[in-house]
């Protein structure tokens, strides 16, 4: 029985971290190369962090199709600290991968990535909920 009550707790407390996290959430993306966002739904996984696209949105802020619906845009994410998170990010409008940097202040992410010492801003994301 004491080990069940063990396993209880510390699942309880892994829960307790995991909503305490201030990343999770959704987060609307800064327009893209093509004037695109999307929502990027972010949740854990595993040890990590992950975002998956849930809805893309046209320049005009009109709903429209995607192929990458479902992907994960962020994973293997993780905080560093003071706010700052590393891992890897993919950029639907060029079709590549990044390593991520992002920095979490309120309820704005500022997003960066590099892959080969060719690093791009993402923009700032903003807390939808």
């Amino acid at each position: 029985m004491t080990r069940l009550a063990a396993l209880a707790a510390a699942l309880a407390l892994g829960a307790t971290a995991a909503a305490a996290e201030p990343l999770l959430g959704t987060w609307r993306t800064a327009p893209d190369d093509n004037g695109n966002t999307g929502l990027i739904q972010v949740a854990p996984c595993g040890d990590a962090i992950c975002g998956a696209l849930v809805r893309a949105f046209g320049p005009d802020g009109s709903d429209i199709p995607s192929p990458n619906m479902g992907r994960l845009i962020i994973w293997d994410t993780r905080p560093t600290g003071g706010g700052e998170y590393r891992g890897r990010i993919f950029a639907p409008d060029r079709g590549q991968e990044y390593a991520s940097r992002l920095r979490l202040d309120g309820d704005r992410l500022s997003v960066s990535g590099c892959v080969i010492g060719i690093c791009r801003e993402g923009g700032v994301w903003t807390r939808v909920n």
